[in-house]
Protein backbone atom coordinates (compact mmCIF):
# COMPACT_ATOMS: atom_id res chain seq x y z
CA UNK A 1 0.00 0.00 0.00
CA UNK A 2 0.97 3.67 -0.30
CA UNK A 3 2.77 4.69 2.86
CA UNK A 4 3.79 7.98 4.47
CA UNK A 5 6.56 7.90 7.07
CA UNK A 6 6.81 10.38 9.94
CA UNK A 7 9.96 11.03 11.99
CA UNK A 8 10.60 13.39 14.90
CA UNK A 9 13.31 14.27 17.39
CA UNK A 10 12.93 16.63 20.34
CA UNK A 11 16.40 18.16 20.03
CA UNK A 12 19.51 18.05 17.88
CA UNK A 13 21.28 16.24 20.75
CA UNK A 14 18.92 13.26 20.53
CA UNK A 15 20.16 9.71 21.13
CA UNK A 16 21.67 8.02 18.04
CA UNK A 17 18.92 5.37 17.98
CA UNK A 18 16.30 8.12 17.77
CA UNK A 19 18.06 10.32 15.22
CA UNK A 20 16.21 11.29 12.07
CA UNK A 21 18.61 9.28 9.90
CA UNK A 22 18.15 6.14 12.03
CA UNK A 23 14.36 6.47 11.99
CA UNK A 24 14.26 7.03 8.24
CA UNK A 25 16.46 3.98 7.57
CA UNK A 26 14.34 1.71 9.77
CA UNK A 27 11.08 2.96 8.26
CA UNK A 28 12.32 2.63 4.68
CA UNK A 29 13.54 -0.91 5.39
CA UNK A 30 10.14 -1.76 6.88
CA UNK A 31 8.38 -0.47 3.75
CA UNK A 32 10.73 -2.41 1.42
CA UNK A 33 10.41 -5.70 3.33
CA UNK A 34 6.62 -5.46 3.41
CA UNK A 35 6.14 -4.38 -0.19
CA UNK A 36 4.85 -0.89 0.62
CA UNK A 37 5.49 2.20 -1.50
CA UNK A 38 6.77 5.27 0.39
CA UNK A 39 5.09 8.27 -1.24
CA UNK A 40 5.90 10.99 1.33
CA UNK A 41 8.34 11.58 4.18
CA UNK A 42 7.52 14.06 6.96
CA UNK A 43 10.32 15.21 9.29
CA UNK A 44 10.09 17.37 12.43
CA UNK A 45 13.47 18.30 13.93
CA UNK A 46 13.78 19.78 17.45
CA UNK A 47 10.01 19.56 17.99
CA UNK A 48 8.37 18.35 21.21
CA UNK A 49 5.88 15.50 21.01
CA UNK A 50 3.87 17.03 23.87
CA UNK A 51 2.16 19.38 21.42
CA UNK A 52 0.60 18.93 17.98
CA UNK A 53 1.94 22.31 16.85
CA UNK A 54 4.66 20.82 14.63
CA UNK A 55 5.10 22.00 10.99
CA UNK A 56 5.54 18.60 9.29
CA UNK A 57 2.90 16.98 11.53
CA UNK A 58 0.33 19.65 10.61
CA UNK A 59 1.16 19.28 6.91
CA UNK A 60 0.78 15.49 7.13
CA UNK A 61 -2.63 15.71 8.85
CA UNK A 62 -3.86 18.35 6.38
CA UNK A 63 -2.83 16.19 3.43
CA UNK A 64 -4.51 13.16 5.01
CA UNK A 65 -7.76 15.13 5.26
CA UNK A 66 -7.78 16.11 1.59
CA UNK A 67 -10.40 14.72 -0.77
CA UNK A 68 -8.07 12.06 -2.19
CA UNK A 69 -5.24 11.37 0.32
CA UNK A 70 -2.01 10.28 -1.41
CA UNK A 71 -1.24 7.64 1.27
CA UNK A 72 -3.19 4.88 3.02
CA UNK A 73 -1.19 4.66 6.28
CA UNK A 74 1.41 6.52 8.33
CA UNK A 75 4.40 4.58 9.68
CA UNK A 76 6.36 5.76 12.73
CA UNK A 77 9.38 4.31 14.54
CA UNK A 78 7.44 4.20 17.81
CA UNK A 79 4.14 5.69 18.95
CA UNK A 80 5.96 8.29 21.02
CA UNK A 81 7.31 9.77 17.76
CA UNK A 82 3.69 10.43 16.67
CA UNK A 83 2.75 12.08 19.97
CA UNK A 84 3.59 12.07 23.66
CA UNK A 85 0.19 13.48 24.59
CA UNK A 86 -2.53 10.89 25.17
CA UNK A 87 -5.25 13.39 24.25
CA UNK A 88 -3.52 14.43 20.99
CA UNK A 89 -2.82 10.81 20.10
CA UNK A 90 -6.48 9.76 20.51
CA UNK A 91 -7.77 12.87 18.71
CA UNK A 92 -5.55 12.68 15.65
CA UNK A 93 -5.74 8.91 15.27
CA UNK A 94 -9.54 9.11 15.31
CA UNK A 95 -9.40 11.92 12.76
CA UNK A 96 -7.10 9.91 10.49
CA UNK A 97 -9.26 6.77 10.78
CA UNK A 98 -12.26 8.79 9.54
CA UNK A 99 -10.29 9.27 6.34
CA UNK A 100 -9.26 5.60 6.15
CA UNK A 101 -5.67 6.14 7.34
CA UNK A 102 -4.04 4.06 10.09
CA UNK A 103 -0.95 4.82 12.17
CA UNK A 104 1.58 1.96 12.21
CA UNK A 105 4.32 1.64 14.82
CA UNK A 106 7.03 -0.60 13.31
CA UNK A 107 8.57 -1.40 16.73
CA UNK A 108 5.27 -1.90 18.56
CA UNK A 109 3.18 -4.23 16.35
CA UNK A 110 -0.41 -4.07 17.59
CA UNK A 111 -3.39 -5.82 16.04
CA UNK A 112 -6.85 -4.33 15.53
CA UNK A 113 -8.49 -6.14 18.46
CA UNK A 114 -9.73 -5.03 21.90
CA UNK A 115 -6.50 -6.41 23.39
CA UNK A 116 -4.41 -4.54 20.85
CA UNK A 117 -6.26 -1.29 21.56
CA UNK A 118 -5.71 -1.80 25.30
CA UNK A 119 -1.96 -2.32 24.79
CA UNK A 120 -1.81 0.73 22.53
CA UNK A 121 -3.48 2.85 25.20
CA UNK A 122 -1.10 1.56 27.87
CA UNK A 123 1.94 2.39 25.69
CA UNK A 124 0.65 5.91 25.05
CA UNK A 125 -0.05 6.49 28.75
CA UNK A 126 3.45 5.32 29.66
CA UNK A 127 4.97 7.60 26.99
CA UNK A 128 3.05 10.57 28.34
CA UNK A 129 4.05 9.71 31.92
CA UNK A 130 7.70 9.38 30.89
CA UNK A 131 7.65 12.76 29.16
CA UNK A 132 5.93 14.55 32.06
CA UNK A 133 8.15 12.86 34.65
CA UNK A 134 11.29 13.71 32.68
CA UNK A 135 10.17 17.35 32.54
CA UNK A 136 9.76 17.41 36.32
CA UNK A 137 13.19 15.82 36.82
CA UNK A 138 14.78 18.44 34.57
CA UNK A 139 13.00 21.26 36.43
CA UNK A 140 14.17 19.86 39.80
CA UNK A 141 17.74 19.65 38.53
CA UNK A 142 17.69 23.21 37.21
CA UNK A 143 16.12 24.45 40.46
CA UNK A 144 18.88 22.81 42.50
CA UNK A 145 21.49 24.17 40.10
CA UNK A 146 20.13 27.71 40.54
CA UNK A 147 19.89 27.37 44.34
CA UNK A 148 23.64 26.72 44.40
CA UNK A 149 24.31 29.93 42.48
CA UNK A 150 24.88 28.44 39.03
CA UNK A 151 23.43 30.01 35.87
CA UNK A 152 20.95 27.88 33.88
CA UNK A 153 20.70 30.07 30.80
CA UNK A 154 22.79 29.98 27.65
CA UNK A 155 23.19 33.73 26.97
CA UNK A 156 24.21 35.94 29.93
CA UNK A 157 22.64 39.39 30.47
CA UNK A 158 24.28 42.40 28.83
CA UNK A 159 27.37 43.40 30.82
CA UNK A 160 27.98 39.94 32.33
CA UNK A 161 29.72 36.84 30.99
CA UNK A 162 29.84 33.11 31.70
CA UNK A 163 32.62 31.51 33.70
CA UNK A 164 33.08 27.73 33.68
CA UNK A 165 33.69 26.26 37.17
CA UNK A 166 34.38 22.70 38.30
CA UNK A 167 31.72 21.21 40.57
CA UNK A 168 32.59 17.68 41.68
CA UNK A 169 34.05 16.74 38.32
CA UNK A 170 31.26 18.42 36.31
CA UNK A 171 31.60 21.83 34.71
CA UNK A 172 28.88 24.40 35.45
CA UNK A 173 28.30 28.08 34.60
CA UNK A 174 28.51 31.07 36.88
CA UNK A 175 28.08 34.74 35.99
CA UNK A 176 30.65 37.47 36.48
CA UNK A 177 30.52 41.15 35.50
CA UNK A 178 32.61 42.37 32.59
CA UNK A 179 35.63 44.56 33.49
CA UNK A 180 34.58 47.86 35.19
CA UNK A 181 35.99 49.98 32.34
CA UNK A 182 34.29 47.93 29.59
CA UNK A 183 31.61 49.55 27.40
CA UNK A 184 28.75 47.21 28.54
CA UNK A 185 29.37 47.86 32.27
CA UNK A 186 29.67 51.63 31.75
CA UNK A 187 26.48 51.55 29.65
CA UNK A 188 24.55 49.65 32.34
CA UNK A 189 25.68 52.15 34.97
CA UNK A 190 24.69 55.06 32.70
CA UNK A 191 21.23 53.54 32.10
CA UNK A 192 20.57 53.34 35.85
CA UNK A 193 22.01 56.82 36.41
CA UNK A 194 19.71 58.29 33.75
CA UNK A 195 16.74 56.47 35.32
CA UNK A 196 17.68 57.85 38.75
CA UNK A 197 17.76 61.28 37.12
CA UNK A 198 14.12 60.97 36.11
CA UNK A 199 14.37 59.83 32.47
CA UNK A 200 11.99 57.17 31.15
CA UNK A 201 12.90 54.16 29.03
CA UNK A 202 12.18 55.95 25.76
CA UNK A 203 14.31 58.98 26.64
CA UNK A 204 17.16 56.72 27.79
CA UNK A 205 17.01 54.70 24.54
CA UNK A 206 17.09 57.90 22.46
CA UNK A 207 20.09 59.16 24.45
CA UNK A 208 22.04 55.91 24.01
CA UNK A 209 21.31 55.78 20.27
CA UNK A 210 22.33 59.43 19.88
CA UNK A 211 25.66 58.58 21.56
CA UNK A 212 26.15 55.72 19.10
CA UNK A 213 25.92 52.94 21.67
CA UNK A 214 24.53 49.53 20.70
CA UNK A 215 23.09 46.52 22.52
CA UNK A 216 24.88 43.21 22.97
CA UNK A 217 23.37 42.12 19.63
CA UNK A 218 24.76 45.21 17.89
CA UNK A 219 21.31 46.79 17.48
CA UNK A 220 19.85 50.14 18.43
CA UNK A 221 18.44 50.53 21.93
CA UNK A 222 14.66 50.51 22.32
CA UNK A 223 12.13 50.86 25.11
CA UNK A 224 12.00 47.09 25.65
CA UNK A 225 15.77 46.57 25.84
CA UNK A 226 16.22 49.45 28.29
CA UNK A 227 13.33 48.20 30.44
CA UNK A 228 14.89 44.72 30.46
CA UNK A 229 18.14 46.12 31.87
CA UNK A 230 16.40 48.27 34.49
CA UNK A 231 14.32 45.35 35.83
CA UNK A 232 17.03 42.65 35.83
CA UNK A 233 18.20 41.90 39.39
CA UNK A 234 21.34 40.28 37.99
CA UNK A 235 22.90 43.76 37.95
CA UNK A 236 22.72 43.99 41.76
CA UNK A 237 24.29 40.52 42.14
CA UNK A 238 21.06 38.55 42.66
CA UNK A 239 20.33 35.31 40.81
CA UNK A 240 16.60 34.79 40.11
CA UNK A 241 15.31 31.64 38.41
CA UNK A 242 11.68 30.73 37.75
CA UNK A 243 10.18 34.16 38.37
CA UNK A 244 9.32 35.09 34.79
CA UNK A 245 5.66 34.85 33.81
CA UNK A 246 5.08 31.72 31.72
CA UNK A 247 8.14 29.94 33.12
CA UNK A 248 7.40 26.23 33.91
CA UNK A 249 8.38 26.75 37.55
CA UNK A 250 6.03 29.74 37.77
CA UNK A 251 3.15 27.77 36.18
CA UNK A 252 3.64 24.96 38.72
CA UNK A 253 3.05 27.39 41.59
CA UNK A 254 6.57 27.11 43.03
CA UNK A 255 8.26 30.21 44.40
CA UNK A 256 11.17 31.45 42.29
CA UNK A 257 14.72 30.67 43.39
CA UNK A 258 16.56 33.75 44.69
CA UNK A 259 20.25 33.80 45.62
CA UNK A 260 21.61 37.08 46.97
CA UNK A 261 25.24 38.06 46.31
CA UNK A 262 25.67 35.30 43.73
CA UNK A 263 28.30 37.48 42.01
CA UNK A 264 29.74 40.98 42.29
CA UNK A 265 27.10 43.68 41.82
CA UNK A 266 27.34 46.34 39.09
CA UNK A 267 24.51 48.39 40.64
CA UNK A 268 23.97 48.65 44.40
CA UNK A 269 20.75 47.02 45.72
CA UNK A 270 19.66 50.41 47.12
CA UNK A 271 19.96 52.12 43.71
CA UNK A 272 18.19 49.18 42.03
CA UNK A 273 15.28 49.42 44.49
CA UNK A 274 15.06 53.19 44.00
CA UNK A 275 14.81 52.77 40.22
CA UNK A 276 12.04 50.18 40.60
CA UNK A 277 10.09 52.59 42.82
CA UNK A 278 10.46 55.40 40.25
CA UNK A 279 9.29 53.11 37.46
CA UNK A 280 6.18 52.15 39.42
CA UNK A 281 5.33 55.83 39.95
CA UNK A 282 5.75 56.57 36.22
CA UNK A 283 3.64 53.63 35.13
CA UNK A 284 0.36 54.40 33.37
CA UNK A 285 -2.74 53.94 35.44
CA UNK A 286 -4.67 50.83 34.35
CA UNK A 287 -7.93 51.65 32.57
CA UNK A 288 -10.71 49.15 31.99
CA UNK A 289 -11.18 48.43 28.25
CA UNK A 290 -14.87 49.37 28.42
CA UNK A 291 -13.92 52.98 29.24
CA UNK A 292 -11.86 53.29 26.04
CA UNK A 293 -13.12 53.79 22.49
CA UNK A 294 -13.44 50.94 20.01
CA UNK A 295 -10.38 48.89 19.13
CA UNK A 296 -8.03 49.96 16.35
CA UNK A 297 -9.52 48.58 13.12
CA UNK A 298 -6.26 48.68 11.17
CA UNK A 299 -3.96 47.04 13.73
CA UNK A 300 -1.87 44.36 12.04
CA UNK A 301 -2.54 45.85 8.60
CA UNK A 302 -0.89 49.28 8.61
CA UNK A 303 2.89 49.72 8.23
CA UNK A 304 5.24 52.69 8.21
CA UNK A 305 7.49 53.60 5.27
CA UNK A 306 10.46 52.26 7.28
CA UNK A 307 8.84 48.80 7.29
CA UNK A 308 7.82 48.70 10.96
CA UNK A 309 4.24 48.09 12.03
CA UNK A 310 2.17 51.08 13.08
CA UNK A 311 0.45 50.40 16.38
CA UNK A 312 -2.42 52.10 18.17
CA UNK A 313 -1.50 54.48 20.99
CA UNK A 314 -3.28 57.18 22.97
CA UNK A 315 -2.35 60.30 24.87
CA UNK A 316 -1.85 59.94 28.61
CA UNK A 317 -5.35 61.27 29.31
CA UNK A 318 -6.89 58.97 26.66
CA UNK A 319 -8.36 61.92 24.77
CA UNK A 320 -6.48 61.50 21.46
CA UNK A 321 -5.73 58.29 19.56
CA UNK A 322 -3.14 57.62 16.87
CA UNK A 323 -1.37 55.03 14.76
CA UNK A 324 2.34 55.49 15.43
CA UNK A 325 5.44 53.82 14.00
CA UNK A 326 6.59 51.22 16.52
CA UNK A 327 10.25 51.86 15.68
CA UNK A 328 9.89 55.61 16.14
CA UNK A 329 7.99 55.09 19.38
CA UNK A 330 10.61 52.74 20.85
CA UNK A 331 13.84 54.24 19.48
CA UNK A 332 13.00 57.89 18.83
CA UNK A 333 12.86 60.15 15.77
CA UNK A 334 16.46 59.34 14.85
CA UNK A 335 15.34 55.80 14.00
CA UNK A 336 12.24 56.95 12.07
CA UNK A 337 10.86 60.48 11.69
CA UNK A 338 7.35 59.43 10.63
CA UNK A 339 4.49 61.42 12.17
CA UNK A 340 1.63 59.75 14.08
CA UNK A 341 -1.57 59.41 12.07
CA UNK A 342 -4.91 60.26 13.77
CA UNK A 343 -6.82 57.02 14.33
CA UNK A 344 -10.27 58.14 13.16
CA UNK A 345 -8.94 59.95 10.12
CA UNK A 346 -6.82 57.06 8.84
CA UNK A 347 -9.58 54.49 9.41
CA UNK A 348 -12.14 56.65 7.60
CA UNK A 349 -9.82 57.04 4.61
CA UNK A 350 -9.18 53.30 4.28
CA UNK A 351 -12.85 52.33 4.76
CA UNK A 352 -13.87 55.02 2.27
CA UNK A 353 -11.37 53.72 -0.26
CA UNK A 354 -12.65 50.16 0.13
CA UNK A 355 -16.25 51.30 -0.23
CA UNK A 356 -15.62 53.49 -3.30
CA UNK A 357 -12.96 51.53 -5.15
CA UNK A 358 -13.77 47.91 -4.35
CA UNK A 359 -17.43 47.66 -3.43
CA UNK A 360 -18.78 49.81 -6.24
CA UNK A 361 -21.07 47.77 -8.49
CA UNK A 362 -19.14 48.61 -11.66
CA UNK A 363 -15.98 47.11 -10.09
CA UNK A 364 -17.57 43.87 -8.87
CA UNK A 365 -18.02 42.43 -12.38
CA UNK A 366 -14.38 43.16 -13.12
CA UNK A 367 -13.32 41.55 -9.82
CA UNK A 368 -15.25 38.40 -10.73
CA UNK A 369 -13.49 38.16 -14.10
CA UNK A 370 -10.08 38.60 -12.47
CA UNK A 371 -10.74 35.87 -9.93
CA UNK A 372 -11.99 33.37 -12.49
CA UNK A 373 -9.09 34.06 -14.86
CA UNK A 374 -6.60 33.40 -12.05
CA UNK A 375 -8.40 30.24 -10.95
CA UNK A 376 -8.41 28.82 -14.47
CA UNK A 377 -4.75 29.80 -14.96
CA UNK A 378 -3.78 28.09 -11.70
CA UNK A 379 -5.66 24.94 -12.69
CA UNK A 380 -3.97 24.89 -16.10
CA UNK A 381 -0.54 25.32 -14.51
CA UNK A 382 -1.13 22.34 -12.22
CA UNK A 383 -2.39 20.20 -15.10
CA UNK A 384 0.67 21.09 -17.17
CA UNK A 385 2.93 20.23 -14.23
CA UNK A 386 1.27 16.81 -13.88
CA UNK A 387 1.63 16.17 -17.61
CA UNK A 388 5.35 17.02 -17.50
CA UNK A 389 5.85 14.72 -14.51
CA UNK A 390 3.93 11.87 -16.22
CA UNK A 391 6.02 12.22 -19.39
CA UNK A 392 9.21 12.15 -17.33
CA UNK A 393 8.10 9.02 -15.47
CA UNK A 394 7.16 7.24 -18.70
CA UNK A 395 10.54 8.13 -20.21
CA UNK A 396 12.40 6.77 -17.15
CA UNK A 397 10.36 3.57 -17.14
CA UNK A 398 11.17 3.06 -20.81
CA UNK A 399 14.88 3.55 -20.11
CA UNK A 400 14.75 1.04 -17.26
CA UNK A 401 13.06 -1.50 -19.52
CA UNK A 402 15.78 -1.04 -22.17
CA UNK A 403 18.53 -1.53 -19.58
CA UNK A 404 16.96 -4.77 -18.35
CA UNK A 405 16.55 -5.90 -21.97
CA UNK A 406 20.28 -5.35 -22.65
CA UNK A 407 21.17 -7.40 -19.57
CA UNK A 408 18.80 -10.24 -20.58
CA UNK A 409 20.40 -10.39 -24.03
CA UNK A 410 23.82 -10.70 -22.41
CA UNK A 411 25.16 -7.60 -24.12
CA UNK A 412 26.11 -6.06 -20.75
CA UNK A 413 26.64 -7.39 -17.24
CA UNK A 414 24.25 -6.32 -14.46
CA UNK A 415 27.15 -4.79 -12.59
CA UNK A 416 27.74 -2.44 -15.50
CA UNK A 417 24.19 -1.09 -15.58
CA UNK A 418 23.47 -1.21 -11.83
CA UNK A 419 24.53 2.43 -11.17
CA UNK A 420 22.27 3.67 -13.99
CA UNK A 421 19.38 1.51 -12.71
CA UNK A 422 19.74 2.95 -9.21
CA UNK A 423 19.93 6.49 -10.59
CA UNK A 424 16.76 6.00 -12.65
CA UNK A 425 14.95 4.41 -9.71
CA UNK A 426 15.88 7.35 -7.45
CA UNK A 427 14.66 9.80 -10.08
CA UNK A 428 11.40 7.87 -10.43
CA UNK A 429 10.84 8.12 -6.68
CA UNK A 430 11.43 11.88 -6.79
CA UNK A 431 8.94 12.30 -9.63
CA UNK A 432 6.38 10.14 -7.83
CA UNK A 433 6.64 12.35 -4.75
CA UNK A 434 6.37 15.47 -6.92
CA UNK A 435 3.23 14.07 -8.54
CA UNK A 436 1.61 13.38 -5.17
CA UNK A 437 2.44 16.92 -4.07
CA UNK A 438 0.94 18.41 -7.26
CA UNK A 439 -2.22 16.33 -6.89
CA UNK A 440 -2.59 17.42 -3.25
CA UNK A 441 -2.11 21.06 -4.27
CA UNK A 442 -4.80 20.72 -6.92
CA UNK A 443 -7.22 19.26 -4.36
CA UNK A 444 -6.39 21.98 -1.83
CA UNK A 445 -6.79 24.85 -4.31
CA UNK A 446 -9.84 23.60 -6.14
CA UNK A 447 -10.93 24.95 -9.53
CA UNK A 448 -14.48 26.10 -8.83
CA UNK A 449 -15.13 29.41 -10.57
CA UNK A 450 -16.80 32.29 -8.75
CA UNK A 451 -20.05 33.79 -10.00
CA UNK A 452 -20.73 37.52 -9.78
CA UNK A 453 -23.76 36.97 -7.54
CA UNK A 454 -21.51 35.42 -4.86
CA UNK A 455 -19.12 38.37 -4.99
CA UNK A 456 -21.98 40.89 -4.86
CA UNK A 457 -23.60 39.17 -1.88
CA UNK A 458 -20.32 39.25 -0.01
CA UNK A 459 -19.83 42.91 -0.94
CA UNK A 460 -23.33 43.84 0.22
CA UNK A 461 -22.70 42.14 3.57
CA UNK A 462 -19.43 44.02 3.92
CA UNK A 463 -21.07 47.40 3.15
CA UNK A 464 -23.64 46.80 5.87
CA UNK A 465 -21.10 45.66 8.46
CA UNK A 466 -18.66 48.49 7.71
CA UNK A 467 -21.46 50.97 8.41
CA UNK A 468 -23.36 49.32 11.28
CA UNK A 469 -21.35 46.36 12.57
CA UNK A 470 -19.61 45.84 15.89
CA UNK A 471 -15.87 46.71 16.02
CA UNK A 472 -14.83 43.04 15.95
CA UNK A 473 -17.02 42.36 12.90
CA UNK A 474 -15.78 45.45 11.07
CA UNK A 475 -12.18 44.49 11.80
CA UNK A 476 -12.62 40.91 10.57
CA UNK A 477 -14.48 41.80 7.38
CA UNK A 478 -12.11 44.64 6.54
CA UNK A 479 -9.33 42.05 6.42
CA UNK A 480 -11.20 40.14 3.75
CA UNK A 481 -10.48 43.01 1.34
CA UNK A 482 -7.32 44.75 2.65
CA UNK A 483 -4.03 42.84 2.87
CA UNK A 484 -1.60 45.63 3.77
CA UNK A 485 -1.62 49.41 4.23
CA UNK A 486 1.62 51.39 3.84
CA UNK A 487 1.82 54.97 5.14
CA UNK A 488 4.38 56.79 3.01
CA UNK A 489 5.55 60.41 3.18
CA UNK A 490 2.72 61.93 1.15
CA UNK A 491 0.32 59.09 0.47
CA UNK A 492 -1.18 55.86 1.75
CA UNK A 493 -0.83 52.72 -0.35
CA UNK A 494 -3.61 50.15 0.12
CA UNK A 495 -2.95 46.60 -1.10
CA UNK A 496 -6.17 44.71 -1.65
CA UNK A 497 -7.17 41.06 -1.73
CA UNK A 498 -10.27 39.57 -3.28
CA UNK A 499 -12.56 37.53 -0.98
CA UNK A 500 -13.46 34.26 -2.69
CA UNK A 501 -14.62 30.80 -1.52
CA UNK A 502 -12.08 28.99 0.67
CA UNK A 503 -11.14 26.38 -1.96
CA UNK A 504 -10.00 29.13 -4.31
CA UNK A 505 -7.76 31.11 -1.96
CA UNK A 506 -7.08 34.86 -1.94
CA UNK A 507 -5.43 36.80 -4.76
CA UNK A 508 -3.95 40.27 -4.79
CA UNK A 509 -6.17 42.58 -6.84
CA UNK A 510 -3.77 44.54 -9.00
CA UNK A 511 -6.58 45.83 -11.25
CA UNK A 512 -8.00 48.09 -8.53
CA UNK A 513 -6.12 51.39 -8.02
CA UNK A 514 -4.30 51.25 -4.69
CA UNK A 515 -2.83 54.72 -4.14
CA UNK A 516 -4.55 57.66 -2.45
CA UNK A 517 -3.07 61.02 -1.47
CA UNK A 518 -3.03 62.00 2.18
CA UNK A 519 -2.44 65.72 2.15
CA UNK A 520 0.27 68.13 1.14
CA UNK A 521 1.66 70.59 3.65
CA UNK A 522 2.40 69.27 7.12
CA UNK A 523 -0.66 69.29 9.37
CA UNK A 524 -3.20 69.78 6.54
CA UNK A 525 -5.89 67.32 5.52
CA UNK A 526 -8.19 67.48 2.49
CA UNK A 527 -11.62 65.79 2.43
CA UNK A 528 -11.37 64.25 -1.03
CA UNK A 529 -8.12 62.24 -1.21
CA UNK A 530 -8.69 60.13 -4.29
CA UNK A 531 -6.14 60.22 -7.06
CA UNK A 532 -7.57 58.60 -10.19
Amino acid sequence: MRLAIYTRVSSTAQDVDLSIAAQLKALRDYATHNGHEVVREFIDEAESGRTADRPAFREMVALARSKDPPFQAIAVWKLNRFSRSRVDSITYKALLRKHGIEVISINEPLDDTPTGHLLEGMIECMDEFYSANLGQDIQRGMRENAARGFFNGSRPPYGLHLVRVNDGGKERNRLEPDPPDSVPVRTVKDIFAKAMGGLGCKEIAKSLNHEGRRTGHGRRWGVGTVHKVLTNEAYCGTLVWGGRRGHPACRSGLAPVRVENAWEAIISPADFAAVQERMVRRRFKAVHPRTLPSSYLLSGLVFCACGSAMTGRSSKKHTHYYYTCSRSNKQGKEACAAHPQPKDWLEEQVIGQVRRRVLADDNLERITRIVNEELRAAAEDLKERLEVIDRGMEDLKLRQARLYEVVEKGELDMGDVAPRVRENRSRLEELARARVQAEAEMVARGVTVVDSATVKRHAQDLRLVLEEGEPVERKALLRSFVRRIEVLEDRVSVHYTIPVPSQAGNREMSAVPSIMSVGGAEGTRTPDLLRE
